[in-house]
């Protein structure tokens, strides 16, 4: 028996340098994370392709073509969201997005506080361009079996200080907006990749019926 232990040491060694070839020759995976860069400071975003593949596909999309650069975190309510992504910061319109995305908020990420979601309006499928950070854990916007929810499609992982900090902005009525808007604005500056490996095209969102430009959160509370 001790005579067979070299060859079968050799044997392991072989399984395992095979192993390591292997693991080598497989492409690194894609990054599953974006940088927003806003006046207040920078936060990274940590997207859930396998756990919302439309709602992220369709976030890279408006990433990709520069669709967030100069727009505003226009809604900022205190212990709930702040919300963006959709209105030039010059001029405070909205920008014309794409068309709207099936609500995932069935994928079972939960809006805690940090994660990410899709804002939508009344219609359970009108979500588009509009994304919101969750400063609380808020129950209430996930899905029960009556109603549908707010999809997440993400979670912040660095910099929830500055997203603190936007969750602390004095608000109120500000042009166009009546309520919860900074007084200062807060302009969200780029997003961008974190990594190249993220840069090919996604497949594109699946249609769904248009619904009014509406994506203010529902609070229930």
């Amino acid at each position: 028996m001790l005579k067979q232990r070299p060859t079968r040491l050799v044997a392991l060694c072989a399984l395992l340098m095979t192993a390591s070839l292997a693991l080598a020759a497989d492409p690194p995976a894609e990054s599953s994370q974006v940088k927003v860069t806003t006046n207040m400071g920078e936060f990274v975003i940590e997207l859930r392709p396998d756990r919302a593949p439309l709602t992220t596909a369709n976030f890279l999309r408006y990433v990709r073509e520069g669709f967030y650069t100069n727009t505003l975190f226009h809604r900022v309510v205190s212990n709930f969201v702040i919300q963006g992504g959709g209105h030039d910061a010059t001029s405070m319109q909205l920008k014309s997005p794409h068309e709207n995305v099936f609500n995932e908020s069935g994928n079972g990420l939960q809006n805690k506080r940090g994660a990410v979601g899709l804002a939508r309006g009344d219609s359970p499928h009108s979500g588009n361009a509009q994304f919101y950070v969750n400063l609380v854990d808020n129950p209430d916007l996930d899905p029960v079996p009556t109603r549908w929810g707010y999809a997440v499609f993400g979670r912040v992982v660095s910099g929830m200080d500055v997203i603190d900090r936007i969750g602390e902005t004095p608000t109120g009525a500000v042009g166009q907006f009546k309520k919860d808007s900074p007084l200062k604005p807060v302009i969200i500056e780029k997003i961008e990749i974190l990594s190249a490996g993220a840069t090919a095209a996604p497949p594109a969102p699946a249609p769904v019926p248009a619904a009014p430009h509406d994506t203010t959160i529902l609070s229930p509370k």
